[in-house]
């Protein structure tokens, strides 16, 4: 943690859970001046979140401040992830929500607070050069890395965030909250979206954001109507599941056409593309290009080879040293060379895809 330099007051986002909880305690232990801060996101009755941050603030003895972000997050996570279903797209919540509300409103109410900077539980690790632009890595932890998430940070933010678990397991974090007897120290592991109760995003687009179960047409690359969908909110690139259709092999989803309400389907090998094209990136570096770089188009994906190049109006090409399956538009394409995030941006489309 020496990188912080002489400032010692952190702002923690507590979330209730065992990371967090353990990073406020350890940046206490180092001598840190530690407050808890916790968003409220959610305008229902699920606060165990915030009753078991308070409860390890108080436990610990620093203050613990909760910052009512319902609105804020509601325009721009929610009503986003509603609108990218709508659009046939697939989001990616968690990216969204850190540059805007975790490391956007949060963080300035840390700062506001007295703050030098903001601590989190994410197992990444970011670098302060004193002479150059702060350095986002990943994790070292292959299994929990989180760096991914994190690419469209700024560096102006990243300059003002601590990630003290970068350097741990997920085992030894536990161990860790164990050994400090913190009173969350067997809560398990928090739900995948965190505003979409028992991670049934279905009902969710339904109920809340008014998507209906329009039947449309599921068609090949020829035009050839092959069955029938239920809805295209259901429905990803990539997805087997739930298509219904009896076919000499099995079919998948290539691609989503919501102007027609289509599914475009195939076989798997039809999902491997050659590379593809997106928008908004967002660089942790100065870019030379043509750059050669790794990519991961998902978050589990393993990083593959990969040149960008820019594509004009906005766009920049990422062409891949071997086909890759299932490229998403909505998803995010990240950047990295070795352990380093260069960057990255907002899949618009395959290239040798469906779409």
């Amino acid at each position: 943690m020496g990188e912080a330099g002489t400032k010692k007051r952190v702002a923690v986002a507590m979330s209730g859970g065992v990371d967090s909880s353990v990073t406020a305690a350890m940046l206490q232990r180092e001598g840190y001046e530690v407050f808890g801060i916790t968003m409220q996101v959610l305008d229902d009755e699920r606060r165990q979140h915030i009753d078991d941050a308070a409860a390890v603030a108080a436990q610990l003895g620093i203050a613990h401040h909760v910052v009512d972000l319902v609105e804020p997050f509601r325009q721009a996570v929610k009503e986003y992830f509603i609108a990218e279903y709508r659009a046939g797209r697939t989001p990616n919540p968690c990216a969204r929500c850190n540059p805007l509300i975790k490391f956007g409103l949060l963080l300035d109410k840390g700062l506001e607070l007295g703050a030098d900077y903001l601590a989190t539980g994410h197992y990444a690790r970011v670098e302060h050069p004193a002479d150059a632009l702060p350095r986002l890595l990943k994790g070292l932890d292959p299994r929990k890395d989180q760096s991914y998430f994190l690419f469209s940070l700024s560096s102006s933010q990243l300059a003002r965030v601590l990630f003290p678990l970068g350097g741990y397991t997920k085992d030894t974090v536990r161990q860790m909250a164990a050994e400090m007897g913190l009173v969350v120290k067997n809560k398990g592991d928090s739900q995948e979206i965190c505003f979409i109760a028992d991670d049934d995003y279905i009902r969710f687009l339904e109920e809340v954001g008014g998507l209906t179960g329009q039947q449309g047409k599921v068609v090949d690359r020829c035009g050839r109507v092959l069955g029938k969908h239920n809805g295209i909110h259901r429905y990803t690139v990539g997805q087997r599941r739930g298509l219904g259709i009896a076919w000499s092999e099995p079919l998948y989803v290539l691609g989503v056409d919501a102007a027609n309400n289509e599914l475009l389907a195939g076989t798997e090998g039809e999902l491997y593309c050659t590379g593809l094209f997106a928008s908004g990136f967002n660089w942790l570096c100065t870019p030379e290009l043509p750059l050669a770089a790794a990519c991961k188009i998902r978050y589990r994906h393993q990083p593959v080879p990969c040149e960008v190049t820019a594509a004009g109006e906005g766009l920049f090409e990422v062409r891949f040293s071997e086909p890759q399956k299932s490229v998403t538009p909505g998803q995010a394409v990240v950047l990295y060379r070795d352990d380093q995030v260069l960057g990255g941006g907002w899949i618009e489309k395959a290239v040798n895809g469906a779409m």
